[in-house]
């Protein structure tokens, strides 16, 4: 771990667009106070055995051991099996019985916002307005005056009552410096009144294409701006040295393989940030293995589209393969273009943040150039347009003119869905990248923005198993915690972290058990075309591992919630190991060689 500035300026990320800076400064949590273990090297061959082991392979669901061999699995099995096949020098990790999936895999989420929401004003959690308004109290005493304070992890869906904050809230709270907190799903802001004056935003301004400023009864700006709007105030924003933002990539890798997590997709990032990544694997201070889609459009997706993908880069730790769209906004944020109005805003059916025009051409180049398109759609609408577009460009451009006979392109969210559009997915090979714990957040605000009807077709996991399409679970993370165990015990569970659930939940979309590690592993593994080399646990395979204190396919599902991660093995290698984790003492060796210490 490098060492720690608890009085450096704290800057956030925001994708896409500015990085701006934060005013005051952070102190940064314990949780990443840690290091990497003393562990076994990935070259050394390694006996996992007398472990728990959960496979998601069909052929084979279940094994006691396994034998590691340059990173890769070369046996699965029996403990007597595996100690037998073990070669000479092998070291030996005893697991104890504790529970081992196939390396978890984040099918999406923003690896250096991650790590910068642990750096910043983070209002994750916030309880309430009056909460909101005491901590920005707070915050505005550090840093410079003048200087702009950001902030984002604000959610008002679980507030009394549920409104979004104004202008008028945060100039109580700071008034003589320019603010902009962001919501937790980064589809809207609200900014004060200073902020919106060096914006030369007022009740003359008109919102850009894709975007929106809600405006009082009166006219005057709420401070609330959306979508594309958002950029009016987020471009003024000084954005992070290189080094800062290293350093968030850094810290957001660090968490992840603390969760258990072995790979994580980056659902939208720079080329600039991909060579700062690429340093950071050269200088050793990231181990977890990334997969990369580029923002689009823009000048970095047309350079991607010229080259063609980067499938072996950073010495193959990072492929770059994808270009990320944007159809719509979020439900939270009304953002999210729906096919009849909003329940609790007839006035409004969402926005469209990108065209049809816009999007086509490089559609259809991507498959020419072997490109995968992942675009953010939540609304029916969104998600309606998308899939057109998708077919279109399936048909415009056959097989035979391709640089990959399967793109295996990707819906990231597919949130609400018109029934007749689920079984689209299935027949046109378009993967629902979806994440579990949008829906057990989302439903307490779903059923008034939607209405009853339209939840049937919401964060419909089961159903779009059923038609034969394949779904691939992530996290949005910063949006949501990041935790590959809420996401599994969302998926099964379908309840509030409290356990709650209402008629409006649809519990029929809960998904099975050993269908939810799927969707975590293999699934996931598929979504990135690495399901040959990882996602699950077989011979041939990379040895990627997530460890678990408890039974997650059998325990009680609250319990679930209780479990937490012992070890993240990566390549046959130990990166994180809890302080509980089976320890050194138990890892011996086989063949003659000293125990390991």
């Amino acid at each position: 771990m490098p060492n720690i500035d608890t009085r450096a300026p704290c800057r956030a990320g925001n994708p896409p667009g500015a990085r701006p800076v934060l005013g005051g400064f952070c102190r940064w949590s314990v949780l990443f106070l840690l290091t990497f273990p003393a562990a076994v090297p990935a070259a050394t061959p390694l006996i996992l055995n007398n472990g728990n082991f959960y496979t998601a392979a069909d052929s084979q669901p279940r094994a006691e051991a396994v034998v590691i061999v340059e990173g890769r699995i070369t046996f699965v099995g029996k403990n007597t099996d595996a100690l037998r096949r073990a070669p000479a020098g092998a070291r030996r990790i005893d697991l104890q019985g504790v529970t081992v999936l196939p390396g978890l895999t984040d099918a999406h989420a923003h690896l250096g916002d991650i790590g910068e929401r642990e750096l910043t004003f983070n209002l994750e959690g916030t309880a309430s307005l009056e909460e909101l308004k005491n901590k920005l109290r707070g915050r505005a005493t550090q840093g410079n005056p003048g200087d702009w304070l950001f902030g984002r992890g604000w959610l008002e869906s679980r507030w009394t009552p549920p409104a979004f904050p104004t202008r008028k809230d945060l100039d109580a709270a700071a008034a003589d410096r320019p603010v902009v907190l962001r919501r937790a799903d980064g589809h809207a802001l609200v900014a004060n009144s200073l902020a919106l004056k060096r914006a030369g935003i007022d009740r003359n301004t008109a919102a850009p294409a894709g975007g929106s400023i809600l405006k009082d009864a009166a006219g005057e700006p709420t401070g609330m701006l959306i979508d594309n709007a958002q950029m009016m105030v987020l471009r003024l924003l000084p954005p992070p040295t290189d080094a800062e933002r290293a350093k968030a990539l850094e810290i957001g890798a660090l968490r992840s393989v603390r969760l258990g997590w072995t790979q994580l997709q980056i659902a939208g990032n720079s080329f600039h940030e991909v060579d700062q990544i690429c340093r950071l694997y050269q200088q050793g201070r990231i181990k977890l293995r990334l997969y990369d889609a580029i923002y689009g459009p823009g000048p970095d997706a047309d350079r991607l589209l010229s080259q063609g993908p980067s499938l072996h880069g950073c010495g193959d730790k990072l492929p770059v393969r994808g270009i990320k769209l944007y159809i719509d906004g979020a439900l939270g944020s009304r953002g999210a273009a729906l096919l009849a109005p909003y329940s609790d805003s007839p006035a409004s059916s969402g926005l469209l943040v990108n065209t049809e025009a816009t999007l086509f051409p490089i559609l259809t180049q991507a498959l020419r150039r072997g490109i995968q398109v992942e675009t953010h759609a939540i609304g029916d609408r969104g998600n309606r347009i998308m899939l057109d577009l998708y077919e279109r460009a399936f048909a415009a451009v056959p097989v035979k003119q391709r640089a990959v006979a399967e793109p295996r392109w990707r819906i990231e969210h597919a949130q609400i869905l018109s029934p007749a559009d689920i079984p689209r997915f299935g027949r046109l090979g378009v993967i629902a990248s979806m994440q579990p714990s949008h829906a057990i957040g989302d439903l307490y605000f779903a059923p008034r923005r939607l209405g009853p009807e339209r939840l049937a077709g919401a964060y419909a996991w089961h159903s779009l198993l059923d038609s034969g399409a394949i779904v691939a679970a992530g996290t949005d993370a910063p949006v949501e915690k990041g935790d590959p165990l809420i996401e599994f015990y969302a998926a099964v569970a379908r309840r509030s972290l409290e356990g709650f659930a209402d008629a409006n939940w649809h519990l029929e979309q809960r998904v099975a058990r050993a269908q939810a590690l799927k969707m975590l592993s293999l699934s996931g593994a598929y979504a990135a075309f690495q399901d040959k080399e990882r996602g699950s646990i077989e011979p041939g395979k990379l040895a990627d591992f997530t460890v678990l204190s408890g039974d997650i396919m059998t325990i009680p599902e609250a319990q679930i919630l209780r479990t937490h991660v012992l070890m993240t093995i990566i390549g046959g290698e130990v990166v994180y190991a809890a302080p509980d984790a089976p320890s050194h003492e138990a890892v011996a060796s086989i063949a003659g060689s000293p125990t390991l210490q």
